[in-house]
């Protein structure tokens, strides 16, 4: 693995607005699982530049779903660096599958998706994100944030200086 830090970066991510209230819990991938989080695993899934953060919450559909921007200011370390991709002499052959069909494997053919096992192996190693290219927005990059392993020397912080987001479920009533 190739380890790194990251400082001062700031990453966006856009939240479906009735789960803009908890910005850093990563609770709805722990709750469904995503690319490199398995079910139970809280994760945070964030976007160094705008057009990805809107790319990533649109997918493939040709229509955009509601959504709440929200901007974060980060510096955490370690963290893995996959935006090089796969190369044999860096990573292990499983990370050759990092990029698998993750929705099929677990909801179609109901196996454990490889990016899972790799998602256990960056925790157990330590690291508390993962940085990896977007295959929906041609330049830009993603971050796997396992926010439950931020530790006190770490920074996670929603920029929000009018108190814009909603603090509880009540705000949308």
């Amino acid at each position: 693995m190739i380890l790194t830090a990251i400082s001062g970066i700031t990453a966006y991510r856009m939240h479906a607005p009735k789960w803009a209230v908890a910005p850093t819990s990563g609770a709805g991938a722990g709750k469904h699982g995503g690319r490199a989080n398995r079910v139970g695993l809280a994760a945070l899934y964030l976007a160094l530049d705008l057009d990805t953060a809107v790319r990533e919450n649109q997918q493939v559909s040709p229509l955009m779903p509601p959504g709440t921007l929200v901007s974060y200011q980060l510096s955490i370390d370690p963290v893995v660096d996959f935006t090089g991709g796969y190369q044999g002499d860096k990573w292990a052959v499983l990370w050759e599958d990092f990029y698998c069909d993750w929705r099929g494997c677990w909801f179609n053919q109901r196996i454990e998706p490889p990016s899972w096992v790799l998602g256990d192996e960056v925790v157990a190693a330590g690291a508390k994100e993962i940085l990896l290219s977007s295959h929906l927005s041609p330049h830009g990059a993603n971050l796997v944030l396992y926010v439950d392993e931020l530790g006190s020397t770490d920074r996670l912080e929603v920029y929000d200086p009018q108190h814009a987001l909603p603090r509880n479920q009540t705000s949308w009533m």
